[in-house]
């Protein structure tokens, strides 16, 4: 490892904790420590990460201090902090919520407790929207606590999703999804029994289905320092999104756009909460009245979040220099041109479907003001570009049998 006052211990396996681990290589020449519960092929494959420490039972609540306490005690060296950088919301709920296990043996830059489930819990959150002006999608709450049906007036097609995340990806079932989209009460009502039957027992969110492909999806990620000031803002137009049930909203492209009103808007919101840290809005377009609609804020970098390293703030060095380096930056609002995808060229120019933007993602494409960050070339595993090789075969079948 070469010789930086620090180590950082990621913690997840996926794509997001890919695009932290390479973050870290291209800038530092550093191969980070992954913490997760079990191998997946992104990481494990790869030849990036110095290790990777498993625990199939990380992601329960007494495990995860104990176990990132036997991490920090394998891996403290004089002199060099332990960075901890949390991939996915289960793990950075669990290093906010273990903040007083965690803070002697790691540095972290996150928010506190309170503020955390203010953002995660949706009925917390639209309402913090409502009073700071934010606009967002109408929205019903449905309790699965209560045997009651649902009886609200609404214009469908609407959309269902669990308010608590990580409870309803706790009890896995049979034709899980992300979001439902539904169109009649009958199938709202079927929706809801579904749910219920899991064992999930939190608020259902319905929502007005706001029109339009993907390219009305738009992604905002911002970082703020140590100490509350504000210095990145991105704002970016989504290409394509995943297409399968149990990952839609997680995006695969995304071009970098410019909308200083909406970027000061956002800015405006967290620093009124005091926000700290990585935060990843999704929003959509409304043409019926012409509004950004927030549906979420992500408490961490997401993993299209990565286009920023691209265009010269790199995921990484931004919590090194505040955590490690005490070095505060002046805020930048992002005016880059670049395009961010994890799916092959013929996927962008075949299936995006918006004229405008298939027209601004080949020019982008054409200049080379693209990346794919999980081709990252000094990532020497032959296994592992075997896979990504399927891996976009693959994507190609999945978008041309694509009906969402």
């Amino acid at each position: 490892m070469t010789n930086h006052p620090f180590i950082p211990i990621i913690v997840g396996t996926d794509i997001n904790a890919y695009n932290m681990a390479i973050s870290f290589h291209e800038e530092y020449g550093i191969h980070p420590i992954l913490v997760g519960k079990e191998p997946l092929s992104f990481t494990s494959l790869s030849t990036i990460p110095g290790a990777i420490e498993l625990n199939p039972k990380l992601g329960e609540k007494e495990i995860f201090p104990r176990f990132l306490k036997e991490v920090a005690a394998k891996y403290k060296t004089a002199g060099k902090k332990l960075l901890l950088v949390g991939t996915n919301d289960l793990y950075v709920r669990l290093i906010i919520e273990n903040r007083e296990a965690l803070q002697d043996d790691f540095v972290f830059n996150n928010i506190d407790e309170e503020l955390m489930n203010n953002l995660l819990l949706k009925k917390n959150f639209y309402a913090l929207c409502a009073e700071h002006d934010i606009d967002a999608p109408s929205t019903y709450f449905h309790s699965c606590v209560e045997d009651s049906a649902f009886t609200d007036e609404v214009m469908f097609p609407v959309i269902i999703k669990p308010s608590n995340g990580v409870q309803y990806y706790q009890h896995p079932f049979e034709g899980m999804q992300k979001v439902y989209k539904v169109h009649s009460y009958e199938e709202i009502q079927q929706v809801i029994s579904t749910i219920k039957n899991s064992g999930y027992r939190d608020d259902l969110i319905i929502q007005d289905f706001i029109p339009g492909d993907d390219t009305y999806m738009w992604d905002s990620v911002f970082y703020i320092n140590s100490r509350g000031n504000t210095e990145l803002i991105t704002f970016g137009q989504v290409v394509l999104q995943e297409h399968t049930v149990t990952a839609i909203g997680n995006y695969t492209a995304v071009l970098t756009r410019y909308n200083e009103e909406m970027m000061l808007k956002l800015q405006g919101f967290l620093e009124a909460l005091n926000y700290v840290g990585y935060a990843n809005f999704d929003l959509k377009y409304d043409h019926r009245d012409g509004k950004f609609k927030v549906f979420e804020v992500n408490i961490r970098q997401g993993r299209s979040s990565y286009y920023i390293t691209s265009c010269g703030h790199n995921l990484a060095k931004n919590l090194v220099d505040d955590l490690i380096y005490n070095k505060q930056k002046p805020l930048t609002l992002l005016k880059e041109d670049f395009l961010f995808t994890v799916v092959p060229k013929i996927v962008l120019k075949k299936f995006v479907g918006n004229k405008q933007v298939n027209e601004d993602v080949r020019k982008l494409l054409k200049a080379g003001k693209y990346a794919n960050p999980l081709f990252y070339k000094k990532d020497r595993s032959f296994k592992r570009k075997l896979y990504l090789f399927l891996r976009q075969i693959n994507y190609y079948k999945k978008y041309k049998n694509s009906n969402w």
